[in-house]
């Protein structure tokens, strides 16, 4: 049995990072363990290969949720990393930080430490901002933030169109106001993606206190005496085992964290009796407070021909623009496909944004997986709610990590999550009917015409909403009945166990959630090693 100081299980978004902060001093052996493969697919590193990772079973988890009774019974596809870098090898590449007033109402939960003011600067450590620094930005750190280097003309009409509109323009979300629309910033360099690996894990992998296991899956955090002393975990057909002087640090995501906690006997008394797990140490809350962001598509067809289709002129397109990725590292290659988009009010009168609008340049249907749509010319606009109200949950379908876990999004159950939505749509149709993008429309694919009623908009909702791959919430920071970590992330009741990724969130971020994920890592980190030099 090997032993190490600090064992991570999960080598994505959080675990990058806190392999890179607790190694770098050279004082403390670390071992990082991550169910998927090394990040070495061009799937991963070309950006526009993400159309590809939606449906790649080797790379992808490719989770689906129970039928959920407020979307017409439909399982929801919740896809998730599967390799080095976890989540941040597959997403959309989006720099986003989320609302000042996100972080100051974890504060006022009684989360100390944890207000704006006191994360700003981890997120500005992290960053290596290309644009230059600035009271929100840094630059020299790890993770390079850059302008997108693939803009189709069309995204500017799209920028045009939600600005007659009534909406402002805004060239920084993560700046001094996050709401406007305008051109998303990305975590790439030089064109290729650059994931929570790329910046923290593989210019490191020299070290000779850092080491790397890749292609096993953890079963359970060996507990003795209330206090996790290390895991256990499956590789090749074989149970082995690894053990932690200092500390287990679970970060394997929203999903998978609850899962190995109640594998390992933490959890809900009544869920782990129901699958003949002994209960090691009760709490209620692991698993619970799921929150996801609920999205739709609205999608039109179009005249333009610059856009993402199985269509000669845009084909065609799509073969110039490929050259410029090998002469400048930029065009369609370098896609990360939502390269604009925005935050938005639903109402005038609101404070801060609660809408998240994406636009793509094709007719997209089912996360892209449908490839029916881009036979023809077209365009779309995600709108996503921002902070909502219905909570899921993370349960078990049986004591087998094999087996996925049983996830209930319970999407659209409060009646202001609808109301918001309903809202949302009628804003992208606005913008999608607001010159210059009228000059060339064509028609609505879906809403069709004859979606106007609010009842109507209602049932189109239940029938196509879906998730935009942000769950959080389910091992949740603070002091309620509710809550599994406390504000230094250690799990209430067991000793030398901390969850630090996104399932920590109490309540979800306003905007895409792989930033926020990287920054509670760095802050973890050096709750981390404080605690470790006061022994």
């Amino acid at each position: 049995m090997k032993t190490f100081d600090y064992v991570i299980v999960g080598g994505g978004s959080a675990g990058c990072v806190l392999a890179d902060k607790l190694s770098a001093c050279g004082n403390y052996s670390v071992c990082l363990l991550e169910a998927g493969k090394e990040d070495k697919s061009w799937l991963i590193h070309l950006p526009i290969g993400i159309i590809g990772l939606m449906r790649d079973h080797t790379l992808n988890w490719h989770f689906n949720s129970h039928q959920e009774k407020t979307l017409n019974n439909r399982e929801i596809f919740t896809p998730r990393g599967k390799a080095l870098g976890g989540s941040s090898s597959i997403n959309a590449m989006l720099y986003v930080r989320g609302q000042k007033q996100d972080y100051d109402h974890w504060h006022s939960l009684g989360n100390q430490g944890w207000s704006y003011d006191e994360v700003l600067p981890y997120f500005k450590a992290l960053e290596h901002q290309e644009r230059g620094e600035n009271d929100y930005h840094g630059i020299n750190g790890p993770l390079n933030v850059a302008d997108s280097v693939s803009k189709p003309a069309i995204n500017e009409d799209f920028i045009q169109s939600a600005v007659a509109a009534g909406f402002p323009a805004n060239d920084d979300f993560n700046g001094a106001d996050q709401e406007g629309i305008g051109y998303y910033q990305v975590t790439q360099k030089d064109g290729l993606r650059h994931s929570a690996a790329k910046a923290f894990l593989t210019p490191n992998l020299n070290r000779e206190n850092l080491t790397v296991i890749t292609q096993i899956q953890v079963d359970k955090i060996i507990i003795d005496n209330k206090t996790a002393t290390g895991v256990r975990y499956k590789r090749k057909g074989k149970i082995q085992a690894i053990t932690a002087r200092n500390e287990v640090l679970l970060s394997a995501g929203a999903i998978n964290s609850p899962q190995i906690l109640m594998l390992s006997g933490i959890g809900p008394r009544s869920e782990l009796e129901q699958h003949n797990i002994e209960l090691i140490h009760e709490l209620d809350g692991v698993g619970k407070n799921l929150q996801d962001h609920v999205d739709i598509l609205n999608v039109a067809q179009h005249k333009r021909t610059e856009v993402l289709a199985y269509r000669p002129k845009a084909l065609w397109w799509g073969a110039k623009e490929a050259i410029k990725f090998f002469t400048k590292r930029a065009g369609l290659l370098t896609t990360v496909v939502a390269e604009t988009g925005g935050f938005i009010k639903s109402e005038p009168s609101l404070s801060e944004p609660d809408l998240q609008l994406h636009f793509v340049p094709a007719a997209m249907d089912d996360h892209g997986r449908n490839h029916k749509l881009l036979c023809s010319y077209g365009i779309a606009v995600h709108v996503c709610l921002l902070r909502p109200k219905s909570r899921g949950t993370v349960t078990l379908n049986s004591n087998n990590i094999s087996q996925h876990p049983r996830i209930q999004l319970n999407m659209l159950d409060d009646q202001d999550d609808i109301d918001t939505m309903i809202k949302g749509v009628q804003i992208a149709k606005k913008i999608l009917s607001t010159p210059p993008l009228a000059n060339t429309h064509i028609k609505y694919i879906f809403p069709d015409d004859n979606c106007q009623s609010d009842q109507d908009i209602h049932e189109f909702l239940k029938e196509k909403c879906n998730t935009i791959y942000h769950p959080v919430g389910t091992c949740k920071m603070g002091h309620d009945e509710l809550s599994v970590v406390d504000e230094k992330l250690k799990v209430h009741g067991i000793n030398r166990l901390r969850v630090v990724d996104a399932s920590i969130m109490p309540t979800l971020i306003s905007g895409n959630t792989n930033a926020p994920t990287m920054m509670i890592a760095a802050k973890a980190a050096d709750e981390i090693l404080t605690d470790a030099r006061n022994k």
